[in-house]
């Protein structure tokens, strides 16, 4: 017999089961740290793993689901970009607009003393186009005049009125008004990069 062997033999019994168990031990650490702890190291990464794709399942169920609300919203968002389109006019119809806030003037009996665009206010996508204007007639016609462009289909804002030349002749009481009526065109693709470049 291994003379290491034996002289571990006639070692007392509690050393000889203290090492047994240190022994043991050292086995039990080896195997732990040797085989155990990495295949449960990449268990609980399998686990996470499963758990996020469980997760993204979810998620995309929940969204082909609702997929018919999604395209319903969409075809609503595209019919309000729509609506949005038609009432800033491109470069084309500006004319027949301002054509169109003439009439509603002469439409409402005032008579025009000044009509004059002014150039243009490019913005990021759209630019304005404010156009000055005087007018000559009643309170009621200025009124009428202003109601028939907020029901113009464009965007139309009146802003900076003022009265003045206030008479009153034959029972009749005309006023003066001046102000900037101002519409929205959009910009083209060409033109929005003409904006972009350097001056």
């Amino acid at each position: 017999m291994d003379p290491q062997i034996e002289k571990v033999l006639k070692l007392p019994l509690k050393q000889r089961v203290a090492l047994l168990v240190l022994v043991l031990l050292l086995e039990g650490a080896g195997l732990f740290y040797g085989l155990y702890k990495p295949k449960m190291d990449a268990y609980r990464e399998l686990q996470n793993k499963l758990e996020d794709l469980q997760r993204q399942i979810q998620d995309n169920r929940r969204i082909a689901n609702n997929l018919p609300r999604y395209k319903a919203e969409y075809e609503q968002l595209k019919k309000d970009l729509e609506a949005a389109l038609t009432e800033l006019p491109n470069q084309k119809e500006i004319p027949s607009l301002l054509t169109s806030i003439s009439s509603a003037g002469k439409g409402a009996g005032l008579e025009f003393l000044l009509f004059r665009p002014k150039p243009e206010v490019p913005k990021d996508f759209y630019a304005e186009v404010p156009v000055d204007i005087a007018v000559s007639g009643t309170f009621f016609n200025v009124a009428e005049f202003f109601v028939a462009v907020s029901k113009l289909p464009r965007i139309v804002n009146i802003n900076n009125v003022s009265f003045s030349d206030i008479k009153a002749a034959n029972g009749r009481t005309t006023v003066k008004v001046n102000c900037l009526a101002t519409t929205f065109r959009f910009l083209d693709k060409k033109e929005i990069k003409d904006e972009k470049k350097p001056k």
